[in-house]
């Protein structure tokens, strides 16, 4: 019996006491691995990249939850755009739904950050500095020398360098590329908070990637506790083919075969399949909670096939009723629900978009006294205080200039043509004058007109907002 295999009921990742086993994965190269490995590399190019990306004079991707302040693709979106978000949030949760009620957990495998910098940052260092997986795990059971110093400490200072360009990029998101680069170049003193977040996520970036790793996946994401909710019967999976593969080649089935005119299956039991499992898993126990569907065990598998000249597709990419030799079926009522509902998110975000106006105008009534009584040249005039909430989402400089349609109304205010920067919003204060004889029961009815005219084009656009007037009865 190989020390490889495992009791059904635990983890390949504890032993029979519950501590923790350290997985030394083994390397492999293929179809799958290929594929993933470019798969990985474009990831990582645009999260590193995408930050620094302008688009119409604003980062590409902006999340600055502080202020309120969302930038994604060209959108921007302020506090009172909140339901853009939630459409945004939503079409993406609902897309990875649907994928992994098709097509399993490629996301766990292919494209989630844990995986790809684990995979395609910190393992490559790992490779590099120590050697291949049995070099690494002799290194583990020597004792400490000027050689297993030297390579473990390269090792944790590369560790600790990718984490740091990691945390900076993943910082640039939340607030803004020239903020960051300011940040660097002053003193922590400055920006202690931002420091002490930039310090905190390194620190758990390096322990998450360096050494807690898949027990990340098993013990603390529940995506793959979710999995089992969204999966069934039809959904792809990395899978075994029992029928195929039994009985392995071990030395018991040998005789067994042997003895009854039987043949072996496919499967020579080589366990390469656990050696390259970055969760330790034998995918030939079926479907697993750990198994993030990476494909390395097909690539080992095929490779050792191809050796034994037997045909490819082993483990494989299959559903459990295309295993069992049934007819496969992709649409079914939840994948179409999920698929209806990303949809439907994607397009009221998109309709929304369409129809969000450039720049953003509200006006309100000002929280104080509702109206002041005064005399002028003999007249009764009320005062009411209003405000102009100007969000200018635009790509460039507006001037707001606002007057009363009627002319019995006057605007009094210090705060008229003024100049709202790109991306910014305004809150312009302003009073109204108008004899008490515009009143009925207290209460008149009229319209402010508001022009903002677009500093680039010169181009001037009228808004027409109801001012309701209040003052004594």
């Amino acid at each position: 019996m190989s020390n490889l295999d495992l009791h059904p009921d635990r983890l390949a990742t504890t032993d029979e006491r519950g501590r923790r086993v350290y997985l030394y994965v083994a390397e492999v190269t293929g179809y799958f691995r290929r594929k993933r490995t470019l798969v990985q590399f474009v990831l990582m190019i645009v999260f590193l990249v995408l930050p620094w990306i302008r688009i119409n004079g604003s980062q590409a991707i902006l999340l600055d939850i502080m202020n309120r302040h969302f930038e994604i693709f060209g959108l921007s979106l302020r506090a009172h755009n909140t339901p853009l978000l939630f459409l945004v949030i939503a079409a993406f949760a609902f897309g990875l739904l649907f994928v992994t009620a098709g097509w399993g957990r490629v996301w766990c495998g292919w494209a989630c950050p844990q995986t790809v910098f684990v995979d395609g940052v910190f393992r490559r260092i790992e490779h590099w500095t120590e050697g291949s997986h049995l070099a690494r795990r002799k290194l583990d059971s020597l004792p400490w020398t000027f050689t297993k110093f030297r390579k473990r400490g390269l090792k944790w200072v590369l560790f600790t360098l990718a984490s740091l360009i990691t945390t900076h990029s993943f910082l640039a998101y939340f607030v803004g590329t020239e903020t960051l680069r300011l940040m660097v170049m002053s003193s922590p003193v400055d920006n202690w908070g931002s420091f002490l977040f930039m310090a905190i996520s390194s620190a758990f970036i390096l322990f998450n990637f360096g050494w807690f790793r898949e027990q990340f996946c098993t013990i603390a994401c529940p995506y793959g506790r979710l999995q089992s909710v969204l999966m069934d019967e039809h959904s792809m999976i990395v899978a075994y083919d029992q029928k195929r593969g039994e009985p392995r080649a071990t030395p018991q089935a040998k005789a067994i075969t042997k003895i009854r005119g039987t043949s072996l299956g496919d499967c020579v039991n080589c366990y390469r399949c656990v050696q390259v499992c970055p969760a330790g898993i034998d995918i030939r126990r079926g479907l697993q909670l750990e198994c993030i569907a990476c494909t390395a065990c097909i690539d080992a598998c095929d490779d050792i096939m191809t050796k034994v000249q037997k045909p490819k597709g082993l483990i494989r990419f299959d559903t459990q009723v295309g295993l069992s030799g049934g007819k496969k079926k992709l649409w079914r009522p939840r994948v179409t629900i999920y698929l209806a509902a990303m949809l439907i998110a994607s397009t009221a975000l998109v309709a929304l978009v369409a129809t969000m106006k450039p720049v953003d105008i509200v006006l309100l009534r000002a929280k104080d006294t509702p109206y002041l009584v005064d005399q002028v040249d003999g007249q009764t005039t009320i005062t009411n205080h209003f405000k102009i909430e100007v969000s200018n989402q635009s790509g460039s400089t507006q001037q707001i200039n606002f007057e009363p349609e009627d002319q019995q109304i006057k605007v009094i205010s210090v705060q008229n043509n003024s100049e709202i920067a790109p991306q910014q919003d305004a809150r312009l204060d302003f009073f109204v004058r108008f004899p008490k004889t515009l009143l009925i029961t207290g209460r008149a009815q009229s319209y402010l007109v508001i022009k903002h005219v677009d500093k680039n084009t010169l181009t001037e656009t009228l808004v027409r907002k109801e001012l309701l007037l209040v003052g004594p009865f």
